[in-house]
């Protein structure tokens, strides 16, 4: 692993003197994920979560896995570095109970039954929407603990061209490059191009007694490509139009008793068009399709393994304006999961069809929505909240929300590979969950804040090997928020506690930390910028049984960036100053002292 002396960046750092006019952090307003339609974050039921392209930029993060550490109630673990296998835990929730979307598209494996965020592009992202809690009613299976939306790069109201170099510790090197304009506000286009390369490092200690189960001390190197495009054009006064298109793919090395290279590729097309009924009838019509793919090779005493799934949608969605007050949202969704793969699966597609009605007034929303699967047959879920204002500027506001997550291919149809009894268990059942939460936020002229508490039972755990419903789980946990800005100044701090169970056995779910704290303090003036951020996390267990501890860790962060002119800006950071070294999956590497330099030119 790649060292970089702390003497050096007290100097590389003091290029980036203060200057004397205050910058502000800009903070969107207004999301979408949490209902399908816009609201403010100050209004929404849930808990709610916002990455700018701003924040993106400023925290300098060359993966996803970087850029979503630190967020309030979310946990994150890594089989090692760069393009190593991630899984997320959203209120210590299954890895496969959060839901990501691409610009309103479901993205993942229908194997797995999760997404494969390690491989998903920074830069070609414009913002996220995370909304924390149940959201089954809204968007079907897998949303028990939340929703992650990605929204790729867009053109704005200044047109712009830029490109953007950067070298880092382990090798690593990046080039990305964009350009972008809104014609009048009748026609825009977006366009994004991205390379990642790193060399890497070791990702897994030499044990063939856990972890992966192999010594191969050597370099784990990844490479990643990508390219984005978004279009649209405003019709007429009713009528809207727009297409976007997201290609991802590269090389990862892994280690592994078996296979130990990866080819891997994300693909994620989709349209819709916006139609004005009239002013009180809005109709949104949307198709998209996603893919996600894999071979594993390396091993020349094993065939190279496949697996392949594409997921086409389709949306209908009408908003009903019933007052200035009130709206009711009906629609329908379409899913349709397909499997390539080299493993003989039973069953290789499976179609869902979702409906589902919404009703908001000001201080009350309902929802319900049925999602009706050809494998598990129908299944309806719920959503009550209230959003109470108790002063201009602070909310209060319960929420109650039951959500379910359909068994994946591999639950279902898994077969017997290698000698290995079948995995697969086609009687399963979906699992399921229920949501309390109790919430309160508020946004000042210098700050925001928000706290809440929230408690899931979750029933049907798929565990156990073959794949059967055996297990329970109960969820505790509460979250506070507070980010401060003024004269240039910033302070963030958010605090997580959870205690995940397992019901049956009283032990804590595996890989979960119970305690988690996000500090951070920057000052902005006139061209430069200077961060610091600590992050902690306490220990957790690496087994169900509760018998393999993972020590807590702190990691000590310094960002830094000086715009020379309108066009030139130089950004730099220093990640785990203090050189920790920690675990989130046993036996396997994390980062050391890394650094990453980088110098953009826009236009």
């Amino acid at each position: 692993m790649s060292k970089f002396p702390f003497s050096t960046s007290v100097i590389l750092f003091s290029v980036f003197p203060p200057s004397t006019v205050a910058q502000e952090h800009i903070l969107p307003e207004v999301v979408v994920t949490a209902t399908r339609t816009p609201q403010s974050v100050l209004d929404s039921y849930a808990a709610v979560t916002v990455i700018s392209r701003v924040e993106i930029e400023q925290k300098q993060a060359v993966t996803l896995f970087d850029l979503l550490r630190g967020v309030e109630g979310l946990d994150m673990v890594n089989n090692g570095g760069l393009g190593q296998a991630t899984s997320i835990f959203l209120r210590g929730m299954e890895a496969d109970h959060v839901l990501v979307l691409v610009d309103g598209i479901k993205i993942g494996s229908a194997t797995l039954g999760i997404a494969s965020i390690q491989d998903f592009p920074v830069a070609q992202i414009d913002h996220i929407e995370i909304v924390r809690g149940p959201l089954s009613s809204v968007y079907g299976s897998e949303a028990v603990g939340g929703v992650i939306q990605i929204f790729t790069r867009k053109s704005n109201s200044q047109p712009y061209t830029s490109t953007s170099v950067g070298t880092g510790s382990d090798g690593t090197y990046q080039v990305t490059a964009g350009a972008a304009s809104a014609m009048g506000g009748n026609y825009w286009y977006s366009a994004q191009a991205g390379y990642l390369q790193s060399e890497g490092f070791n990702t897994c200690q030499g044990n063939v007694n856990g972890g992966c189960f192999t010594d191969e001390p050597d370099k784990d190197s990844y490479e990643n490509t990508s390219v984005s495009v978004r279009v649209g054009q405003k019709v007429n006064q009713q009528t809207t139009v727009e297409g976007h298109a997201l290609r991802v793919q590269g090389e990862t090395d892994y280690d592994s008793s078996g296979h130990n290279h990866l080819t891997f590729s994300q693909q994620v097309l989709g349209a819709n068009t916006s139609y004005l009924v009239n002013d009180s009838w809005d109709l949104t019509v949307s198709v998209g399709e996603s893919r996600d793919e894999q071979d594993n090779s390396g091993n020349r005493e094993l065939p190279s393994e496949s697996y392949n799934t594409k997921r086409t949608t389709a949306a209908w969605q009408n908003n009903l304006l019933l007052s200035d007050a009130q709206q009711l949202t009906l629609g329908y969704d379409y899913q349709n999961d397909e499997i390539d793969s080299s493993v003989n699966y039973t069953h290789t597609s499976r179609t869902n069809h979702g409906y589902f009605a919404h009703y908001q007034h000001r201080t009350i929303r309902l929802g319900v929505r049925q999602d009706d699967n050809e494998q598990f047959g129908q299944h309806t879920t719920y959503h009550a909240g209230i959003n109470y204002p108790f002063s201009a500027s602070s909310h209060v506001y319960f929420s109650y929300g039951t959500a379910f997550k359909a068994p994946t291919f591999n639950e279902l149809y898994y077969p017997s590979v290698g000698g290995f009894p079948a995995f697969g268990n086609p009687n399963l059942q979906p699992e399921e969950s229920q949501s309390f939460e109790l919430g309160l936020k508020g946004k000042q002229l210098d700050y925001t804040w928000s706290l809440n508490a929230f408690r899931t039972n979750i029933d049907n755990l798929i565990g156990s090997y073959p794949a059967e419903n055996i297990d329970k789980a109960n969820i505790t946990g509460s979250e506070a928020t507070l980010r401060w800005q003024k004269d240039g100044w910033e302070f963030y701090t958010n605090l997580t506690w959870l205690k995940p169970k397992d019901e049956l056995t009283g032990h804590l779910l595996p890989r979960r930390a119970e305690q988690t704290a996000n500090l951070g303090i920057a000052e902005n003036r006139g061209s430069g910028r200077l961060e610091m951020n600590l992050f902690w996390q306490n220990d957790r267990y690496d087994d169900l049984a509760n018998t393999q501890r993972l020590d807590s860790y702190y990691l000590l962060n310094l960002r830094g960036e000086y715009r020379f002119n309108k066009n030139w800006t130089m950004r730099a950071k220093l990640d785990n100053l203090l050189d920790e070294e920690y675990e989130t999956i046993r036996f396997y590497n994390t980062p050391g002292r890394t650094f990453f330099v980088s110098v953009e030119y826009r236009q």
